[in-house]
């Protein structure tokens, strides 16, 4: 117990590579036949260690041996010169002779060939292949030099001209947040935080108008095309129904539990729709303000919804990253897409085809209806949030980011054929780049953007572009998500 304590030798620390090492060193102390020297190299290791990077066992190609009489130079160079992966055929002689001086890598297709099991690879480890068309496709070996390639399914995009900015309109004192064209395309109005409500010419960018009434930032707009009303929804709780005849607010509908983000006016019934931070999509009838259907089932905000004369008729993107259909006759869910990952915070229907597309901060993606069917994605990524979308009959999608990106899309396809980025106004900072509301006008060539510096920008179609000028940059994708 007491005696004196032997001391451990210090272990050294050795790597995984060393230890391999040492335990091949004594794999080949105890299994070589002759020590001192290396094991011969095993042809058939190899063949397996090569045949990821190439195989030249193609069928109808065969390995020609060096020999003085089949020399590709002729007589230029000495024997030497010829490479080992100069591949000839077995066909007559003469075609063998008509090789081009200087040759590498003589590649001939010969018509009783056959495959030769060696792998010859030369210096550079490379060597490209033909095979012969009559061929079946199960001696054909599919690798990228020999596959057979098939045309892309992939719909190629339409050419659209690129869409610039014409107009920079600034009357507001905050943010604006919501936007919304009147039926006859002569005004529209924008939402702002600075609590009022602003009409505007279409034709000169003109203020006709200025509405208060809101003590919150105003985030949902709509002109109804049946009755001279217009609804406004904001963070104040409040819904109201304006009469553009006396300018005057002649409506409230009351029930909202927090901030209300979005609404809809139904296209044909007299309802109006409005979804908020009380994760509910609230269901009201216009001429008597009551309270149809609370449409509850999302886990967050309610910050999107569109609605459709048949079912589904109301459609609702939340802060819970789902999409509920909801059957109006009920007031309940009739399904539920879970496809993004992140909040969807805009949705678009295409105004003439039964589908619709929805944005979130990892993808864009299109759904049909009314099944809502995952159709596909968007062929890029805007990689920040996407606070609103709009799409024309023309199919040009517009997207709009929270760092002032304004992107455009071709809706067939899916491809990004423009990404533009919004200029702040003067006296902005640069971080006040960013887009919360698109509209296009009646017509779809007009285009307005409501901006975080304050402003409301214009935009159409570059008229002196060509398909010359700026043409389709346009690849079709190789591996599709199907989700």
């Amino acid at each position: 117990m007491g005696g004196p304590t032997q001391e451990m030798e210090p272990v050294e620390p050795q790597s995984l590579k060393k230890l391999s090492l040492k335990s091949l060193k004594r794999s080949l102390d105890l299994f070589s036949p002759v020590h001192g020297q290396f094991a011969a190299p095993d042809p058939e290791s190899k063949k397996v260690r090569m045949s990821h990077k190439i195989n030249v066992e193609y069928s109808g190609i065969k390995t020609a041996p060096a020999q003085p009489s089949r020399q590709v130079n002729s007589g230029a160079e000495n024997q030497s010169s010829v490479p080992s992966n100069v591949l000839a055929l077995t066909g007559p002689a003469d075609s063998r002779n008509s090789l081009k001086e200087g040759t590498q890598n003589a590649l001939v297709v010969g018509p009783a060939l056959q495959s030769k099991g060696q792998n010859d690879v030369g210096k550079s480890g490379k060597s490209t292949a033909i095979t012969s068309a009559s061929a079946p496709f199960s001696e054909r070996l599919t690798t990228s030099a020999i596959i057979e390639r098939i045309p892309s399914k992939w719909p190629r995009p339409v050419w659209h001209r690129p869409w610039k900015n014409y107009r920079v309109i600034s009357g507001h004192l905050g943010w604006v947040r919501s936007v919304a064209f009147d039926p006859s395309n002569n005004w529209f109005c924008t939402g702002s935080a600075d609590r009022t409500i602003k009409i505007w010419d279409v034709a000169s960018g003109r203020l006709k108008l200025t509405l208060t009434g809101h003590i919150e930032q105003i985030r949902g707009l709509a002109v109804s095309s049946k009755h001279t009303y217009m609804f406004s929804a904001g963070d104040d709780k409040q819904v109201k129904c304006w009469d553009l005849e006396q300018n005057k607010v002649i409506r409230s509908y009351h029930g909202h539990l927090s901030g209300v983000y979005c609404l809809a006016l139904h296209p044909t019934i007299d309802i109006l729709l409005t979804g908020g931070r009380d994760s509910v999509c609230r269901v009201w009838d216009i001429r008597t303000k009551m309270q149809i259907f609370a449409l509850s089932g999302h886990d967050n905000t309610v910050c999107s919804v569109f609605t459709r004369p048949t079912d589904p008729q109301v459609v609702t993107g939340s802060h819970d990253s789902t999409i509920k259909f909801w059957d109006l006759r009920y007031g309940k869910t009739m399904s539920t897409l879970t496809h993004h990952k992140k909040s969807v915070r805009a949705m678009a229907p295409h105004p003439k085809e039964h589908s619709f597309a929805s944005a979130s901060a990892d993808n864009i993606k299109k759904f049909s209806l009314p099944k809502g069917e995952f159709l596909h994605n968007m062929l890029s990524q805007q990689k920040t949030i996407i606070n609103t979308m709009a799409v024309n009959e023309d199919g040009v999608m517009a997207t709009g980011g929270d760092n002032g990106s304004l992107w455009f899309w071709d809706w067939r396809s899916g491809h990004n054929f423009q990404q533009a980025q919004t200029i702040v106004q003067p006296g902005s900072l640069d971080s006040e780049a960013g887009i919360y509301a698109l509209s296009y006008d009646v017509t779809g060539t007009r285009l307005v953007s409501c901006e975080a510096d304050k402003t409301i920008k214009m935009w159409k179609e570059d008229e002196t572009a060509t398909e010359q000028t700026h043409p389709l940059n346009f690849k079709p994708p190789k591996d599709i998500r199907r989700f």
